[in-house]
């Protein structure tokens, strides 16, 4: 079972939000395509993919169909794909920095 996420999506931990696009859920609808290509993704499916106003959405073409996702579980499966390469209790971000700083001396 899954975890009760919180009404603010910000809230959530990366373990719940993890959860959350993992879940099946069967949500389906029919409609009809409106004047100059428009829909409305209906309010239980915005806020299964944790969809709010004014977030960035992709949308892409695999396989035929349209596939809407929101740059947060986008950002979430790349991490998963790359974690492996990446020793625990290593921060990416401070290799990088130590890097950089590497890297301006001898500039």
């Amino acid at each position: 079972m899954g975890t009760v996420a919180p009404a603010n999506p910000a809230e959530r931990t990366e373990q719940q939000e993890r959860t959350r696009l993992t879940e099946p859920k069967e949500l389906r609808v029919r409609m009809r395509m409106g004047e100059k290509g428009r829909f409305v993704i209906p309010a239980a499916m915005r806020e299964a993919l944790g969809m709010n106003v004014g977030d960035v959405i992709s949308l892409r073409v695999v396989d035929g169909e349209v596939r809407v996702s929101t740059m947060r579980s986008r950002i979430l499966r790349a991490q998963e794909r790359v974690r492996h390469l990446v020793p625990p209790g290593t921060l990416v971000s401070d290799e990088l920095s130590a890097e950089r700083r590497e890297a301006a001396k001898h500039e």
